[in-house]
């Protein structure tokens, strides 16, 4: 697998604003202790874990650079990343994260609020993105009963027709390069859909239940409680 020049890019831009309100803090999620290490922490050590000779891309708002390096003393975090400034929007924001990806030949654009992924599931991603030279992301089904809103009116959705979509989302380098050079469209919602817009075929794979998340206090509190039973059991 390390035969495949790959490269991630974790997108740790947000403001975490639904989160921050509940937990009286304005530092965004991806800094806040996730089992006593701040969770981008945790999520940069599941990709230099995997590979250690990886070359791993941060991209982090302005205002936060300073706040990261303090961070990196007080824990000891050593993982060398390139920080790159993000943008306006997320959009923005990986475009400027995959200018710093050089000479890869495979990408991953990761979520910093994503902090369970595994190294298998990171593996099957970036083989299948290199041998098909197609985009892969990682869906899960979908648990809950659905309703499709429209103003006054909803109805049912077949939760069997619908995926949960998760990071990280890998593709040949060169196609989502390509495809961000595209003006921005209000219909992106992840990288998939920009891809699709220039082309792209994109791959469905089976992503993981633990794969989770974590956009409120509640997923913080469970996700800590989580990385701590694994710690002591190595469920995870």
């Amino acid at each position: 697998m390390t035969k495949i020049q790959v490269q991630p890019v974790i997108m740790a831009g947000g403001s975490g604003t639904r989160l921050w309100p509940l937990s009286r803090t304005a530092r965004p999620k991806q800094f806040l202790p996730l089992a006593k290490k701040p969770m981008l922490m945790r999520t940069i050590e599941k990709f230099y874990n995997f590979d250690k000779a990886i070359q791993i891309v941060v991209v982090l708002h302005q205002d936060y650079f300073i706040l990261w390096s303090k961070l990196c003393e007080e824990f000891n975090f050593d993982i060398l990343c390139e920080l790159v400034i993000g943008g306006d929007t997320r959009f923005d924001s990986v475009k400027k994260g995959l200018e710093a990806v050089s000479q890869s030949k495979v990408v991953a654009i990761h979520d910093a609020a994503r902090p369970f992924v595994s190294e298998k599931l990171i593996a099957e991603c970036y083989s299948i993105a290199q041998l098909e030279q197609c985009g892969v992301i990682p869906v899960v089904d979908e648990k809950n009963s659905l309703r499709h809103v429209k103003g006054d009116r909803h109805y049912p959705l077949d939760r069997d027709e619908v995926k949960v979509v998760q990071t990280p989302q890998v593709f040949p380098v060169h196609l989502i390069k390509k495809a961000y050079d595209m003006k921005f469209n209000p219909q992106f919602t992840d990288d998939a859909t920009v891809a699709e817009k220039d082309g792209v075929r994109i791959r469905l794979i089976q992503g993981e239940d633990s794969n989770i998340k974590v956009t409120t206090l509640t997923d913080l509190n469970i996700a800590s409680f989580l990385f701590e039973l694994n710690e002591k059991n190595h469920f995870i």
